[in-house]
């Protein structure tokens, strides 16, 4: 995002964009921040937390496309529609970006035991 102002530009980067979008895609009851397994940390992990999301903007508008994972039991849709609104709301919000869509793929399916494990690491 790019903003012209009077008293100067304003820019926010692509990797402020992402983690504010993973942080709240993580806030949704159902999605998993890590589970054991190779490739899923890497999602969610400290070294790539923001490889989940890639972001498409122009001036104003952006349109993001995240994966994600769920706890085995979650009913997928409805988590999955519940990251759009709240990824879509948060970023607006701490942007004042206008997101166009929030598209969500979800990669994998943990059991919660496997996630806790992962968790308490």
């Amino acid at each position: 995002m790019s903003e012209n102002k009077m008293n100067g530009q304003i820019q926010i980067a692509d990797e402020v964009v992402g983690v504010i979008a993973v942080t709240a895609a993580l806030e949704v009851e159902g999605v998993v921040a890590g589970a054991h397994g190779k490739g899923i940390v890497e999602f969610f992990g400290k070294k790539g937390h923001t490889k989940c999301v890639k972001i498409a903007k122009d001036e104003n508008e952006a349109v993001l496309d995240m994966e994600i994972i769920v706890k085995f039991g979650t009913k997928v849709q409805k988590v999955a529609a519940e990251v759009q609104e709240r990824v879509k709301s948060t970023v607006e919000t701490m942007t004042g970006l206008n997101v166009a869509a929030v598209n969500v793929s979800v990669s994998g399916v943990v059991k919660e035991k496997e996630a806790k494990a992962e968790d308490e690491e």
